[in-house]
């Protein structure tokens, strides 16, 4: 059986709760490649996470999957969600895997799902300590998977919303909140997994603030994904994803260089957790991170 500890590491002064995997069979001093797993949007890591943690801790590597700030239970403003600090979390996260005796820091790969899956074409864009990247049905710009999704009266609405909060933390100090969960509830790609998700971890429940959405809108994992190369990027696309569009795979791969490979699947977002596609997305990433991390 895998070795699995429950571990703690620091994060901007908050205390981060995650497991670590570590493959059987190590040998007293061995070090073996690392990988960071980055979970979706309002997240926790029990949530899809594990398996793949432990799918690829299976194939020899030392694993980590983690509560972001906020969540789960991992301290932190509770329910914060803003991208460039969940960033700051995933590089913490690096960080603490690398000091790790059962780990060679020189060999640290980086996953994601998701929100997840755009966290990491950005990381892997300004930390050059990501030696292999794999990103599954995430975007490329918060413009993709706020805006694009979204009819014109929709996106018009909004970015009202988004301003008249910016004006309300402004004026009194406070903002208001939204739950995030209502619009995956309603979309019938969604709805059963989101169903599903929030019966088996009801912790997961939560309400976010306006503003959020607001700097989700500003960030821009597209903008360093370039910065990636020569270090490796493999990206997995869902055809008939309408959470997070495929077209902001194909602009993140079309600007990254070498060495990269995008595969796009006619599946939709939340097809990939589950039977043939979990294990054919958990095969090729581990066959990415032989070839990247294990060399």
């Amino acid at each position: 059986m895998l070795d699995e500890r429950w571990v703690t590491f620091f994060s901007e002064g908050s205390r981060v709760v995650g497991d670590l995997f570590l493959p059987t069979g190590m040998q007293p001093g061995e070090r073996r490649a690392g990988i960071v797993l980055c979970h979706g949007f309002t997240g926790v890591r029990e949530l899809s996470l594990r398996d793949y943690a432990q799918c690829f801790a299976e194939a020899g590597f030392v694993t980590l999957i983690f509560d972001y700030r906020g969540f789960g239970e991992s301290e932190g403003p509770k329910w914060r969600l803003i991208p460039l600090e969940q960033v700051d979390d995933i590089r913490n996260a690096l960080t603490w895997l690398s000091a790790q005796p059962e780990v060679d820091a020189t060999r640290i790969g980086l996953w994601g799902t998701s929100f997840g899956g755009a966290h990491v074409p950005y990381v892997a864009g300004i930390d050059p300590r990501v030696r292999a990247a794999v990103a599954q049905v995430g975007f490329d710009t918060g413009e993709t998977f706020l805006i694009d999704v979204r009819n014109e009266s929709e996106r018009s609405e909004l970015q009202r919303q988004i301003e008249e909060d910016r004006r309300l933390r402004v004026l009194t100090g406070r903002g208001r909140d939204i739950d995030p969960f209502q619009r995956a509830l309603e979309n019938p790609h969604a709805s059963g997994f989101m169903a599903e998700a929030l019966r088996r971890h009801p912790h997961m429940r939560c309400l976010l603030s306006w503003e959020t959405w607001e700097k989700t809108l500003e960030y821009r994992p597209l903008d360093v994904v370039a910065k990636i190369s020569p270090r490796a990027l493999l990206l997995i696309a869902a055809a008939q994803d309408t959470v997070c569009l495929p077209a902001g795979y194909r602009r993140l791969y079309d600007r990254a260089g070498e060495p990269k490979k995008l595969l796009t699947w006619p599946i939709s977002h939340y097809d990939i957790y589950a039977g043939e596609w979990f294990s054919k997305s958990a095969s090729e990433a581990i066959a990415w991170f032989n070839t990247y991390l294990k060399a």
